[in-house]
């Protein structure tokens, strides 16, 4: 996924809530020349739908299972990412590019089975966490957006379609995205991934709906296509986590609201 991260502390967090409140700023590097005023004002719309640019700026952690039984939760001031699959479990920090791996609760960080999980966690949060997060995203750094005309919904209704491309971010900044936004609602209903900016066709066109408050942010969990219910479960927001969660060398109790 083609994408640059906000990772901020505590401090910078609340700076930038605090001088933007009311606006959504786009990050350092949105391509706004490259990008229409229309489809700004779509995204715009979008974020304060979705709870508002002073919330998503002070949301610290957000937690979720994943397809293919993953789980994770990441610390958005500091850049912790805790994640578990299977027998394995990962505490990683997306700023330093270090962490380790434990299976069963026991260090196995040197073993190539170690190595290969810390080589893809960077690549593997950017993934997930687009699937959760993408809507606050819409002017991320490297991102260019324009307004592509009234669209029908998988269900029918009308939207605005935005088509997002990316300049030299992210792992995949090839790729290209269609966002159908709902024109009555200004909450994304649907989106498409394409694996290269000029296919013809979408490697997959999903819902996004089924939208439910996670203290001051709307989270949705329906990933369905056309044919086969999908869903990103056991999502979480919080300020707050008990101590060792984020450190844990073994599979968490899934915190809850």
């Amino acid at each position: 996924m083609g994408l640059c991260a906000l990772l901020a502390t505590p401090a910078q967090a609340q700076k930038k809530a605090k001088t933007a409140k009311g606006s959504y700023p786009a990050a350092e590097g949105f391509d706004a020349a490259g990008s229409d005023a229309k489809a700004v004002a779509i995204a715009d719309r979008v974020m304060r739908e979705m709870g508002g640019y002073e919330a998503w700026q002070n949301a610290r952690y957000f937690g979720w299972s994943f397809f293919g039984g993953q789980y994770q939760l990441w610390d958005k001031y500091t850049g912790d990412f805790h994640w578990e699959k299977d027998t394995l479990v990962a505490n990683y920090n997306l700023n330093t590019k270090r962490g380790q791996v434990f299976s069963r609760g026991q260090d196995v960080s040197a073993t190539p089975t170690g190595q290969k999980v810390l080589d893809k966690l960077n690549p593997i949060w950017i993934n997930n966490m687009y699937w959760l997060l993408m809507p606050f995203k819409l002017k991320d750094s490297g991102v260019t957006l324009l307004y592509k005309g009234e669209a029908k919904t998988l269900a029918g209704a009308p939207a605005d379609l935005l088509q997002m491309t990316f300049k030299n971010v992210g792992v995949t900044p090839q790729n290209r995205y269609e966002i159908l936004v709902n024109r009555a609602t200004g909450l994304v209903d649907e989106w498409a991934y394409f694996a290269k900016a000029d296919d013809a066709q979408p490697a997959f066109r999903r819902r996004w709906t089924d939208y439910v408050r996670h203290g001051q942010l709307l989270l949705a969990a329906d990933r369905s296509d056309a044919t086969k219910p999908t869903r990103l479960d056991n999502i979480f927001h919080a300020q707050t986590l008990p101590d060792g969660v984020m450190t844990s060398k073994t599979p968490v109790a899934k915190p809850k609201e």
